[in-house]
């Protein structure tokens, strides 16, 4: 679901490097950064030095150095005296992810019109339309949603806007766990997404930008609703039947 590379010590991920000064602390963070998006911690979960030193058998200083990238990174929070807690999104903080992203996104679409050539773009579009109306999420959920976050990050990457780029990556990565949620809780209208993929793709090719844009936000508001369910009965769960 990630793309990422490591260059002179250096972890540079989608848009925003987070500096590693050695691998165990990386190490470390992508472990705990994977039981965040799976659900293995929950949202708002405390993130206690001390299990997840028995838990790594490490020691503490790169404990902390991973739990300081989380927080970097948006997956967890820190409170004076509380320590760090998996992030406990709002229903707002939910519709501003999802809604601030499309709209980025959007931005992204419509600022094709100034590329001439769109082959290449398309190219990569179609691929990954097709790979969505062949995949099954029940056997490769992650190769799924790789797929549809990919697509758009293609357009965004595409027109090469560096602020651009490096927000939407930060917004997808604080997405991840909700996207994983929602497939967890039964999400199965795949057919849906591959569709509103393949309309902002024909609207591509045909140059009306408009019009892909358009669909780019209509996708958000169609599964915004579903997330926000599935968040809900996430935390209720989790928290033995309590409110959200």
């Amino acid at each position: 679901m990630r793309h990422e590379r490591i260059h002179n010590g250096a972890v540079q991920e989608e848009g925003m490097e987070i500096k590693a000064s050695a691998t165990i602390p990386y190490m470390l963070y992508e472990q705990v950064r994977q039981m965040i998006i799976d659900g293995t911690l929950a949202p708002g979960q405390p993130l206690r030095e001390q299990e997840l030193e028995r838990r790594f058998g490490t020691s503490r200083s790169p404990i902390r150095e991973a739990l300081r990238l989380l927080e970097l990174s948006g997956l967890a929070t820190h409170a004076q005296r509380r320590g760090f807690r998996v992030v406990l999104y709002t229903e707002q903080e939910i519709r501003q992810l999802y809604l601030l992203r499309a709209e980025l996104e959007a931005y992204a679409i419509q600022g094709l019109a100034e590329h001439q050539d769109l082959e290449p773009l398309l190219a990569k579009l179609r691929a990954a339309h097709e790979r969505l109306r062949q995949c099954d999420p029940d056997r490769a959920v992650l190769n799924y949603l790789s797929t549809v976050r990919r697509a758009f990050l293609d357009v965004v990457e595409f027109i090469g806007n560096q602020p651009l780029r490096e927000s939407v990556h930060r917004l997808n990565e604080r997405c991840e766990p909700l996207r994983y949620n929602l497939f967890r809780r039964g999400f199965s209208d795949v057919g849906a997404s591959a569709s509103y993929v393949g309309r902002v793709v024909d609207a591509i090719a045909r140059r009306d930008f408009p019009c892909a844009a358009a669909v780019r936000r209509e996708c958000a508001h169609w599964i915004l609703p579903m997330v926000l369910g599935a968040y809900a009965e996430e935390v209720a769960a989790r928290s033995g039947g309590a409110a959200a």
